[in-house]
């Protein structure tokens, strides 16, 4: 439950950070106003020597984290998604936070498959491992299927681990909102719809039959995609705390010099990677989110195969167009299509200037064009485009932080493989195919066909609809002729749908 109750774990998180040397640089990435960092001071300073250890070995942001639980390294890998809130430099000190923590007795695994799955372990798998990988949320164990001696990855949920995420997320809620009172300028990052957001990813991770659902349905969206490959989830063997999945053979996306060693094409693999996540993205709207090279492999005949679908990203089709034409805008040096996609959008407001915003985003992308391939970064000019945006008073949006930062994470992958990769032209053909399809006339004949057929859902309610209109307005005194006026409106609506026929036919012939 929220509430002053949660200011002791708050005050446990300030002595932590304290006591580890992590407070100045979390304050500092955050460009946190005095009222914060005098806060933060006061709940941390005096009570240092509550503050836990941590590992000394590790730089002092993650020390922190990692000693403060799973929770608060899950929440520092969602930060890692937002540079927009931490800034691009602790982004990337965060996606590299090791989510890995002792794992939990094989015997224990055991009894919660028997408790979820109603059979015991020797029942439903000729063999099954100890953890082979231990995370903060779940474990992994190596399996055989009794029935068909399939080769399964098995997931297991640590025991307890629901409760002690909400006792957490309570008091991330209260600092949330602490932060907001404390500084009105950092509502622009909307700090509770962070919490919120993380909050919302972790309960759906907390829930493996949903993670399972999102793995089934990328796997049908991207089953045609050429040289990638996606292990589908067992049913019969999954359930609300475990998931069971095919077993993933391949080579570490990060060992690149085994890559290379097994005659796979690195230069081209990095092109398929931002190719197929683009493509993910623009064509689909659902998208893996966490596509880091711990959660990649290359198959032996050369396909990429990614696994953990426990984030995954969604963008509704005008968004997905709308950011098509930012990147092509982008692409093609076209910067004032860029802003002018903003403001249509309403991602900035229209109390601004657009040619001032034009003259900007200019300044933001020219230097990245002027670089040579192996310089032309994402991250770059996500770090510019959010000092940009913030200066013209544009809201955070969270689907499409996660977008882009997907992508950059996406980009290091691909210049780990192939360093000179030129990120531009590798996005380019993707781009361009997708803004052709859906913002050109095959796009518009479509849109027409929707409008159409919702119309025509909605045809035979129409009449009774404009007859409660009607007799609403009468009632008020708008409408005196209503009889009249009640056959003229079923004339329209009558009308309206012949019209909206004709322009369907004539947009197909």
């Amino acid at each position: 439950m929220r509430g002053p109750h949660n200011i002791w774990r708050l005050i446990r998180t300030g002595a932590t950070f304290e006591r580890t040397g992590a407070m100045g640089a979390a304050l500092d990435a955050m460009a946190a106003p005095p009222r914060v960092r005098l806060a933060a001071r006061v709940l941390g300073w005096p009570f240092a020597w509550l503050g836990y250890r941590g590992d000394p070995a590790l730089p002092p942001v993650t020390r922190a984290i990692t000693a403060l639980g799973p929770a608060y390294v899950k929440f520092g890998q969602i930060l890692s998604t937002r540079p927009d809130v931490v800034g691009v430099g602790m982004a990337e000190q965060l996606r590299v936070l090791q989510d890995s923590l002792p794992p939990f007795p094989t015997a224990i695994a055991r009894r919660m498959i028997r408790a979820e799955l109603g059979q015991p372990v020797e029942a439903l798998f000729t063999s099954f491992s100890d953890p082979l990988a231990a995370a903060s949320i779940a474990q992994v164990h190596h399996a055989r299927r009794a029935d068909d001696g399939a080769e399964v990855a098995v997931k297991v949920l640590r025991p307890g681990i629901e409760a002690a995420f909400r006792r957490d997320i309570d008091a991330f809620h209260l600092a949330a909102s602490l932060i907001e009172g404390l500084s009105p300028a950092s509502r622009r990052l909307r700090p509770r719809d962070v919490v919120a957001h993380f909050e919302s990813v972790v309960m759906g991770e907390l829930d493996l039959r949903l993670e399972a659902a999102s793995a089934s349905l990328f796997a049908d969206n991207v089953r045609k995609d050429a040289g990638f490959t996606v292990p589908h989830p067992h049913w019969p063997l999954s359930s609300r705390r475990v998931m069971t999945s095919d077993w993933v053979h391949g080579t570490p996306m990060a060992d690149v010099g085994a890559i290379r060693a097994a005659g796979h094409d690195t230069g081209a693999l990095a092109s398929r990677m931002i190719q197929l996540f683009l493509s993910h993205a623009l064509r689909d709207g659902f998208f893996h989110a966490d596509m880091h090279q711990g959660n990649l492999r290359v198959a032996p005949n050369g396909d990429i195969v990614a696994f953990d679908f426990g984030i995954m990203g969604e963008i509704d089709e005008y968004t997905r167009r709308t950011y098509a034409e930012i990147i092509l805008g982008f692409i093609q040096r076209d910067y004032h299509r860029v802003a002018r996609v903003h403001f249509e959008a309403g991602y900035v407001p229209r109390d601004q200037n657009m040619a001032e915003f034009a003259r900007a985003l200019r300044a933001v992308g020219e230097p990245i064009f002027g670089a040579d391939a192996s310089r032309i970064s994402m991250a770059n000019l996500l770090s510019y485009l959010f000092e940009v945006t913030e200066r013209f008073g544009m809201q955070t949006r969270t689907e499409l932080i996660l977008l882009q930062r997907t992508m950059v994470v996406v980009e290091g992958v691909a210049r780990s493989l192939d360093p000179q990769i030129n990120m531009w032209q590798a996005a380019r053909p993707v781009v361009e195919d997708y803004v052709r399809d859906n913002l050109g006339p095959r796009a518009a004949v479509r849109d027409m066909l929707r409008v159409a057929q919702t119309v025509s859902r909605f045809g035979p309610l129409l009449p009774d609809m404009i007859d409660t209109k009607l007799r609403d307005l009468a009632r008020t005194g708008t409408v005196v002729r209503v009889e009249r006026d009640r056959g003229t409106m079923r004339w329209l609506a009558a009308a309206a749908l012949v019209v909206a026929g004709v322009l369907v036919g004539a947009a197909l012939g």
